[in-house]
């Protein structure tokens, strides 16, 4: 596949998710609501109405030739880049399945891991410290300034100490 070619069908399909989004948003109310502010479907719905004007707005420009990438008849990605991409999107699905098994903070330590150390051949040290400071900042963010649980599947119990110092 050329670059051009890539240029067309990602901007095909930036447009059709953005209808679908507007769709979706538009069974929420996107108006203003009034002594309330907008309506719950109003900031997806101008949104995807936005990366919509952005699709339509690449699609001109590739019929027309304009940029570099809507002219360019190069391979869109080496066998490399592919390689890269699939081991990466392999790892994302281990991510949301282990997310599953083990719950989020497991298996996000588990991914940063692989993904720090194979991935981006970083130091044994980065690695470490990067794995376990991500979900630590994860952690506080969402469990104890957002107050939003993330999924812990047995993993739960553990969590009971820190939710007693968080809660007492």
């Amino acid at each position: 596949m050329t670059v051009r070619t890539a240029e067309l069908l990602m901007a095909i399909l930036c447009g059709l998710c953005s209808i679908g989004l507007m769709v979706k948003s538009a069974e929420l109310n996107i108006g203003w609501i009034e002594d309330r502010g907008p309506g719950a479907g109003a900031w997806p719905f101008w949104l995807a109405g936005g990366m919509l004007l952005a699709s339509i707005a690449t699609i001109i420009r590739w019929f027309l030739k304009v940029t570099p990438e809507s002219r360019s008849t190069e391979l869109y990605m080496s066998r490399d880049t592919v390689t890269v991409v699939g081991v990466s999107a392999g790892a994302i699905l281990f991510l949301l399945v282990a997310t599953h098994l083990i719950g989020m903070y497991g298996a996000l330590i588990l991914f940063l891991f692989f993904y720090l150390k194979f991935i981006g051949r970083h130091t044994w040290l980065l690695t470490i410290v990067l794995s376990i400071l991500i979900p630590v900042f994860v952690f506080c963010l969402f469990e104890w300034a957002l107050k939003i649980p993330l999924p812990k599947a047995w993993t739960e119990p553990m969590f009971y100490p820190i939710y007693d110092l968080m809660y007492s």
